[in-house]
């Protein structure tokens, strides 16, 4: 028994070599997970550039990354600002548009200005056969007049009228732009027919006659534009008088005076339409009026100085107040009741009551 338990020296040898064997191979199998293992992360290393410069920018030089050694150091790393959310060569932010314009008020004088009328029975045959002749359209028209005749009835006047070349072109074109306002000296029974003949489109937002006008020192029959518009930055009046607009010389613009002589007229569309469409986009026709036309030294170098604005109408208020009380006592005159007239009355001439009154009806 104790011999079978005693080795032989030659498979002791052999034993021996078998582990050796079988540690080696176990020592090759860990070097080579490692390696491979290394190289991965190597692989992940260099392809994560992000990696290798925060390693870089925080001072750490790791042997493995393909960087510079330390005989030669790497630059420091650049601060790499955020892009910006607006682009530098974005447009600047648009500015707010400018507030629209109102449209603008054109008021026009009639006789000498839009039309030329004559009484027919004084009217030369051959200024009409020359005029016809020539392309001027003209009409004839019966009109009520002022007058009355021996039997108290009033007269009835036979009228010639000669509209100005370019008349209802110039009416048309001007009030797709501006609110067009007819304002004239003349009597309503002879001026409101006329304008129904020339007006059939109704482009006239608002007629006035002779008494809407307003006298002052120097003339009578003035156009007083605050009647019409309290905003005089954007009315203009076209009138071949300059006398019809003394209280506003900054808004008007004087014209040629036509008749049915001038048969080559072309003032409507070649001057006073570009001039108008010229204006209606300024936020202010004043100054442009005052640089063409110097109306106020003009009115000065004929003897009208121009007096301070409020001075004038506190003289037309007046007038108009005087106006306005004749009107009352009459319209009381036709009043049955007189107790209640007379309460009515007493009501009315107060003076506050006919300022609110003036306000009212002539500056609305």
């Amino acid at each position: 028994m104790a011999a079978a338990e005693v080795y032989s020296p030659t498979a002791a040898a052999a034993a021996q070599q078998q582990r050796e064997k079988a540690a080696s191979q176990a020592w090759r199998t860990v070097v080579g997970w490692i390696g491979f293992l290394v190289q991965v992360l190597l692989q992940i290393l260099r392809g994560t550039p992000s990696c290798a410069q925060l390693l870089s920018f925080v001072g750490v030089r790791y042997p493995l990354l393909s960087g510079p050694t330390a005989s030669n150091p790497s630059p420091e790393v650049a601060f790499m600002p955020l892009r910006s959310e607006i682009p530098a060569d974005a447009a600047p932010a648009p500015t707010p548009a400018p507030e629209p314009l109102g449209r603008l008020k054109v008021v026009l004088d009639l006789d000498e200005t839009l039309v030329s009328a004559y009484e027919s029975s004084s009217l030369p045959t051959i200024v009409r056969t020359q005029a016809v002749e020539a392309g001027l359209h003209c009409f004839d028209m019966e009109c009520i007049s002022s007058d009355k005749d021996a039997e108290g009835k009033q007269k009835v006047n036979h009228v010639t009228v000669f509209e100005r070349p370019g008349l209802h072109e110039f009416l048309q074109k001007t009030s797709e732009f501006a609110d067009l306002i007819l304002f004239t000296a003349g009597l309503e029974g002879y001026a409101r027919p006329l304008v129904d003949r020339i007006d059939v489109h109704n482009r006239f937002r608002l007629r006035l006659y002779r008494p809407s006008t307003v006298t002052t020192e120097y003339r009578e029959h003035v156009k007083d534009l605050s009647c019409v518009s309290k905003d005089f930055g954007r009315i203009v009046i076209v009138d071949n008088n300059p006398f019809s607009f003394i209280l506003q010389p900054l808004n008007g613009i004087p014209c040629v005076p036509f008749s049915a002589g001038q048969h080559s007229d072309d003032q409507l569309m070649m001057v006073i339409f570009p001039l108008l469409k010229h204006l209606s986009l300024q936020k202010d026709v004043r100054p442009v009026l005052h640089e063409r036309f110097h109306m106020p030294e003009w009115f000065q170098k004929h003897g009208i100085p121009q007096t301070n604005q409020s001075v004038l109408t506190g003289r037309i208020i007046d007038e108009r107040r005087r106006r306005l009380k004749s009107d009352v006592v009459e319209m009381l005159t036709c009043i049955k009741n007189w107790e209640d007239a007379e309460a009515r009355m007493q009501h009315m001439v107060d003076d506050k009551e006919l300022e609110e009154t003036f306000e009212n009806v002539y500056l609305d």
